[in-house]
């Protein structure tokens, strides 16, 4: 067994974990986190994140740290690049800092690949060869275990899905218009609410969802459609066409076992699976298809904190690097 710290850096919250854990299981033994607005510069969110994993020590021998953050970073040298959701994050050598202060390996990992590996070491991924890990909350995007191994691309950059434009037009995410995270991210789908209680309000129509204006959620969207609204079923219905769309093309490309999708996803899984089956069903090549189980993210809200803890395990594991 082996005690490992996870750090997960985000845009809303930070937090270090102290985990246990080998090839059998992961163990989170304990965690503290903060605001990351309490602590805007990176050299004070460092410090803090530091001070904590001192304390969360406890006299335990510390065997790596892994780090989880929003790309785009650079895991070969450790470093984030100027992340959207963590202004003045430019160029930070984040590796560097804590390999000063604990003289032990450390290890960076975007947080789609960090969920990934922990999906695939210790979630609804383990044992699959080729599986893919699609996040489905803030944003969109994949971490993909290809042939058993991590495959982050040159740059870091393998699994962008959300980029994807999958119609000329639509709901803006990842800067595009009409992308598969336009569509299928916490954003893309309150974009998609807003405009089709728009045009009821155009048509002089009302629905209960204008009463909630800026505090809408889609919560909110997903309670009404569990009533059996029929505007919201709709949107829903659109969610998981598109999210389909892009899981054929996936299951097309790659040939995975398996392909977890989390938040969203696996919140709401028996109200979009029905869709994305049928889409995959109709767009997907059938024995590729066939042989690719669509599955909701089985370590649920404690993710970002495993992915941090297992990002640090394989790279114990598989990437030796001191």
């Amino acid at each position: 067994m082996s005690n490992v710290l996870g750090i997960n850096i985000g845009g809303t919250n930070c937090s270090v974990s102290l985990g246990e854990g080998d090839e059998s299981g992961l163990v989170i033994i304990d965690k503290a986190e903060f605001s990351t607005s309490e602590h805007p510069l990176p050299e004070d969110t460092l410090g803090k994140l530091n001070a904590l994993a001192y304390i969360l020590k406890d006299g335990h021998k510390i065997d790596a740290v892994g780090i989880s953050c929003g790309g785009p970073l650079n895991s070969k040298t450790g470093r984030i690049l100027s992340p959207p959701n963590l202004p003045g994050w430019d160029d930070v050598a984040v590796c560097d800092f804590f390999k000063e202060k604990w003289d032990l390996p450390v290890f960076l990992q975007n947080d789609a690949n960090a969920g990934a590996v922990a999906e695939w070491l210790y979630g609804a991924g383990r044992g699959a060869e080729n599986f893919i890990f699609i996040t489905f909350g803030t944003g969109l995007g994949a971490g993909l275990i290809l042939n058993g191994k991590l495959y982050p691309g040159l740059s870091d950059m393998a699994g962008e899905l959300g980029h994807w434009r999958m119609s000329p037009f639509g709901p803006v995410g990842y800067g595009k218009s009409g992308s598969f995270e336009g569509f299928c991210s916490g954003g893309g789908i309150l974009q998609l609410t807003r405009e089709r209680l728009l045009e009821l309000r155009q048509l002089g129509l009302s629905h209960p969802l204008m009463d909630l204006d800026e505090t809408l959620t889609t919560r909110d969207m997903f309670e009404l459609a569990d009533n059996g609204d029929a505007l919201c079923l709709e949107i829903i219905d659109t969610v998981g066409e598109m999210f389909g769309r892009g899981l054929a093309i996936l299951i097309d490309l790659l040939n995975p076992e398996i392909i977890v999708a989390g938040s969203i996803f696996t919140r709401r899984y028996d109200m979009l699976l029905p869709i994305v089956e049928r889409v995959i069903e109709s767009e997907a090549l059938p024995i590729s298809a066939k042989n690719c189980r669509i599955l909701p993210s089985s370590l649920g809200e404690k993710i970002g904190d495993m992915a941090a803890l297992a990002t640090a395990l394989y790279g114990i594991k598989y990437l030796n690097i001191n």
